[in-house]
């Protein structure tokens, strides 16, 4: 027996362990009550996927222009905002630079990146991951303006960006819709000077196969956490794309963080929402450990009226507060211990 296949059969085993445990955890957590981080000039909170902790004590986000429609429709919003933990907006930028914000990463340096996850061809914009400084500054453009394709320089609704210490940058690309898989399912690795290094994964369900790769993170080992959402399942990779195992229990994954002390942090806005959706698996925000894939908590929905509630896109601050952006009802909420901080 070869070492994949004795990796896989391990992998298998110890996810049906820990799948079993994986929706009875309590909660641990408390939401900030009513509308956290209010937009200035009555504006209100459009659809966001994205949300990252910005290592010095503030939060990044952008949402969708105050819908879930083209943010070149409404050329004057500012949808990139930098808050502090109490909600305060402290800058805003991007306006006429995105079409559909989708997924963020702040990389060592303080810079923030942003992948757009639609296209007007029209226009020119969209289909891009945008390097900004942290005073809003383009730096960097990979891809194509408005064009969708599947080159080395090209993609087709990238949905998330991460930045390796190293400097690597990886592309999840790309976004599915309508219940129909996407036309990429890969990820893209560039050197820091965005010069195309390598792909992996291609679209299906066997170990290493990707159905919509939504979210990435990297843990302190510098294994590569992708959200396989369509697959319901959270894939690790080498940053050489070797695959290495498969978590289920975390549910069906949109959004995933890992904080300094190698906490996973995993957003499920989907699962039980009709059809195929992971039937049998509550939506909510899991907290487990990346070291052993042990679920340590879960922030349940409460709200069953909406098809796709809670949050999409999750981080975390360094006092363990959680901040989850919910694409459905269009908010960013802020989660607070009620006690200790979850264990390892």
């Amino acid at each position: 027996m070869n070492k994949l296949i004795k990796l896989t059969l391990l992998a298998g085993a110890a996810t049906t362990a820990l799948i079993c445990g994986a929706q009875a955890q309590e909660n641990p957590y408390e939401e900030i009550p009513g509308v956290w981080a209010p937009l200035p000039d009555g504006r209100v909170w459009g659809s966001t996927s994205t949300v990252y902790y910005g290592g010095d004590g503030t939060i990044w986000a952008a949402e969708r222009c105050g819908g879930n429609g083209n943010c070149q429709d409404t050329p004057e919003i500012d949808p990139v905002m930098q808050l502090d933990k109490d909600g305060n907006i402290l800058k805003m930028f991007g306006k006429g630079m995105f079409v559909w914000p989708h997924g963020i990463h702040v990389d060592h340096d303080g810079n923030v990146w942003i992948a757009d996850g639609r296209g007007d061809e029209e226009r020119g914009v969209g289909h891009q991951v945008h390097k900004f400084s942290p005073d809003g500054e383009l730096l960097m453009s990979l891809g194509q303006a408005g064009v969708a394709g599947k080159d080395n320089y090209t993609f087709n609704q990238p949905c998330d960006v991460l930045v390796a210490p190293n400097g690597d940058i990886f592309v999840a690309d790309g976004h599915s819709g309508s219940g129909r898989a996407g036309p990429n399912n890969r990820i893209v690795k560039y050197n820091s000077d965005g010069e195309y290094i390598m792909e992996f994964g291609g679209a299906g369900a066997e170990f290493g196969e990707l159905y919509e790769p939504h979210g990435l993170a990297m843990d302190s080992q510098g294994r590569l956490f992708v959200a396989d959402r369509y697959n319901d399942r959270v894939q690790i990779f080498t940053q050489d794309g070797e695959f290495l195992m498969s978590w289920r229990q975390f549910g069906r994954p949109s959004g995933v963080y890992i904080d300094d002390n190698d906490i996973l942090y995993v957003a499920d806005s989907e699962s039980n929402s009709g059809g195929t959706r992971n039937p049998g698996f509550d939506r909510g925000i899991r907290i487990g450990s990346a070291k052993t894939g042990w679920v340590h908590a879960f922030i349940r929905d409460p709200d069953k009226s909406t098809r796709f509630n809670v949050a999409e896109g999750v981080t975390a601050d360094d006092e363990g507060n959680i901040y989850g952006a919910e694409v459905e009802v269009g908010a960013l909420k802020k989660y607070i211990p009620r006690g200790s901080r979850p264990r390892r």
